[in-house]
Order: structure tokens, then sequence, then C-alpha cells
């Protein structure tokens, strides 16, 4: 007996909310899928092998399955995507991954007596490999939940150019699919459909089959998008470390040539030594295939450039260092000192009269490396010094250093320059520890 008050729905309101019901569903199965990582890595790849084929019909079939055993043992009938997924299934990896999954969703309707519901299922499954073999792999990813809005230029293409759209053959696929179950729902009754009483409710059915492929396309296709762009951002930001390391090397080595050619005639020998020495660094530039390496290297690095500034200035120049033992094995970009050393070099200590001194420094502090090159030259203005600091440096050298820390660490991470006009200059650089070395091939 209905208790009092108590209302039922209509079969045509039962109908709709079972539809709304099951594209909801599509929409939660396909993003819970598309989160694993190595079922994006399948949907990132157009030509799969048989081990992935297998694994992502797999993927969909399981739960797909499990959807046709709830409708059967629970009357959940919004929980059976038995066309839409198979399909699916098939357009995406190929006849045999459909009939794969056709198969699965088919036979716990087969062992519960609705032995149409099998062979439809498989047929499903190669109907959508059948039409990805003929059409272009992109254009199944342009299939659109929102496909109705452009419908009238699909029509009008095909009616004026007689042109017929991909996205057209992929809308009648499961259209015609839906209405041949219909068909033989209707009349032997040995398959699941749906019961639509008056047209307005097939076009419904119709219209929910369709959206129940196009929207788990639209679901995956913006997972393969975002994943290309993250990875386009991952290369381009190599290539812009790429680009700013090759800048810094031209700059050294006209710098280090311009001091030799000055040499040649009044220091022969001088020059030659210093051909010598840059020959020395320069191999080593060219063996190095990393653009980071440990402060232990680049240390290294900067005596070898050290080597050939101690030949031009003689006694003139001392070189000091106060290395935390600690800070050794950090890993920072290669070539990031140097330029400051050059800069050190350049403009503080070459005006200067009488001895120059560098000092190089190193601590650990809050879980980031601390680097300070420190000169007793001739400094600059205060101005100056806020002009680097504003990641505007006046020299090529400077403008690199603080682009790469900028590219590579954030905004955050740029060269500190505190000056003291006839006192020196500390250049400072702070980047984040890292426990693993990181490496981008060159």
């Amino acid at each position: 007996m209905q208790p009092h008050g108590t209302t039922y729905l209509q079969p045509g309101e039962f109908l709709l909310v079972t539809l709304m019901v099951k594209l909801a569903v599509v929409a939660v199965l396909s993003t819970m899928l598309v989160r694993f990582p190595w079922f994006r890595r399948i949907l990132l790849t157009e030509k799969r092998d048989w081990p992935e084929r297998l694994v992502f019909a797999a993927s969909l079939g399981v739960p797909l399955t499990a959807g046709v055993l709830a409708r059967l043992l629970l009357n959940y009938e919004a929980a059976d995507l038995t066309l839409s997924g198979s399909f699916l299934a098939g357009l995406l990896a190929g006849p045999y991954a459909g009939a794969i999954v056709g198969a699965m969703t088919g036979l716990p309707a087969l062992v519960a007596g609705e032995w149409i519901a099998f062979p439809f299922a498989i047929g499903c499954g190669f109907a959508g490999g059948g039409l990805r073999e003929i059409c272009p792999k992109e254009a199944i990813w342009h299939f659109s939940p929102l496909f109705f809005t452009d419908l009238h230029r699909y029509v009008w293409r095909l009616v004026r150019r007689m042109q017929i759209d991909w996205v057209m053959l992929m809308l009648a696929a499961p259209v015609s699919l839906e209405l041949l179950r219909q068909a033989l729902g209707g009349k032997w009754g040995r398959i699941f459909y749906h019961h639509p009483h008056t047209p307005w409710l097939l076009g419904l059915v119709v219209f929910a089959t369709v959206l129940c492929v196009a929207i788990p396309i639209k679901i995956w296709n913006s997972a393969r998008i975002e994943h290309r762009l993250q990875e386009q951002e991952k290369l381009l930001m190599a290539a812009r470390v790429q680009a700013l390391a090759n800048q810094i090397n031209p700059h050294f080595l006209f710098n280090t040539l311009t001091s030799i050619s000055s040499l040649i005639r009044t220091q022969p020998e001088t020059a030659r030594t210093l051909i010598v020495k840059l020959s020395g660094l320069l191999r080593r530039l060219l063996r190095a295939q990393e653009h980071f390496v440990t402060l232990r290297e680049e240390l290294e690095a900067i005596d070898e450039y050290l080597g050939i500034e101690a030949v031009r200035f003689g006694s003139k120049l001392t070189i000091e260092k106060s290395i935390d033992p600690a800070t050794l094995d950090a890993v920072l970009p290669s070539m990031l000192l140097q330029p400051l050393v050059e800069n050190s070099i350049k403009h503080g200590l070459s005006p200067k009269i009488g001895e120059g001194r560098i000092l190089l420094r190193s601590t650990r502090q809050d879980g980031h490396t601390v680097i300070d090159v420190i000169d007793n030259g001739v400094g600059v203005t205060q101005s100056h010094a806020e002009h680097v600091n504003l990641a505007k440096g006046s020299g090529i050298g400077l403008q690199n250093v603080n682009e790469r820390l900028r590219v590579i660490y954030g905004t955050n991470y740029q060269l500190q320059l505190d000056s003291v006009p006839g006192e020196g200059t500390c250049a400072r650089i702070v980047i984040p520890e890292l426990v693993v070395p990181a490496s981008i091939p060159a």
C-alpha cells in the first residue's frame, strides 16, 4: 500500500532521471581513469602495442562489466554502458580492443539470458574500431559533447559540397547502434534497452548515448592537451637554459681572446701560456654534457679560469676560498660563477691600484646553498647595485646569471649585489639545495 503523501515518478520521468544519472556515471568513470598515469600514457600514443591495448581494454572493461552486474543484480539501469563503452573502446584502441570490451560486458548479460546482448556488444566494439581505421586519428578527439552547436554547419557542408565531415560519421555511428538496439529489443526482447514510450523520449535516449561517447573523449582530450602543454613547458625551459648557457661561453671566449691579443706583441710567452690554458678550459667545456654540476666541479672550472687571469695579473691577484665542505655536493647550473668572477676582475680589480683579492665563500642556510663572490675592488654605486638586483644587469654576464636563476628556480631567486664604492663588491647567489643531482641533456 502506498504511504500517504508519497509520489512516484512516471515512466517518462524515471527514464529521464536514469539518463541523467548515466551521464554522471560516465563523467565520473572517465575522470577517475584519466587520473592514473599509465592510462594517460596510453591515451597519448596513437600507435599502441598489444600489451597497451589489453591494458586499455581491461581498464574500461572491468568497470563496465561491474556496471552490467549492478543492473542485473541491483536493477540499477544507469550503470549499464555496454553500447557506448564497447564502441568507445574500439574507437580509441582499435577493433580488437573494442571486441574484448564488448565480450566482457556482454558475457554477464548472456548468462542472464540476454543472448542478443553478447553479439551486439562485440559488434559495437568492431563498429568503433572500423570507424577508427577509416578516419584520421586526430579527428576522433574533435568529437565534443557540444557537437549539436555546429550541426547545421556539418549539414550545410554535406548539402552544398557533398563533403562528409568525420564528426558526422562519429555522430551517426552511435545513433545507428542505439536505434538498432531499440529495434532488436522491441522485436525479441533478449537485450537490455531503455523503453521510450514517446518519440521525444526516444530522441533523448539516442542523445544520451551520443553524449556517453562524447563526454569521455572530451575529458580525456583535455588531459592529453594538458600533458602536452606540460611537456612543451619543460622543453621550452630546457631550450632557454641551453640558449643562456651558449650565450655565456662566447662572451667569456671573446673577453679572453681580447686579453690574449693585447699580449701577443708585448708578452708573447705570456700570450702563449694563456692560449694553452684557454684550450684546456675549452676542452673541459666541450666535454661537459650537463647543464647542472656540483659546486665541487664548478670550483674546478673556476680554478682553470683563474689560472688564465693569474697569468695576466701576476702577484697582483690573490684568490681565497672559504668553502663549507657540506656544500661541495650542492647542485647548481654550470658556468654560473664564472661570469661573477670575471665581472669582479674586469670591473672591480682591473681599475684598482694595488693588490686585488677575490674571496669565494659558500655556506648552508635554511635548506639553501649561499655562494658569495667577494672582491676588494673599486665597487659600484648604490643605484647600479639596485639596477642589478632588479634583474637588469648592465653586462651580458650578469644578465645571464639573473635570467638563468629565474628560469630554473623561479622569480624569487636572482643575483644579489652589495657594493661600497672604493671598498669592494659582494655578489651573492642563493639556490635551493637539491638532494638528487638534476640534469638536462645538452
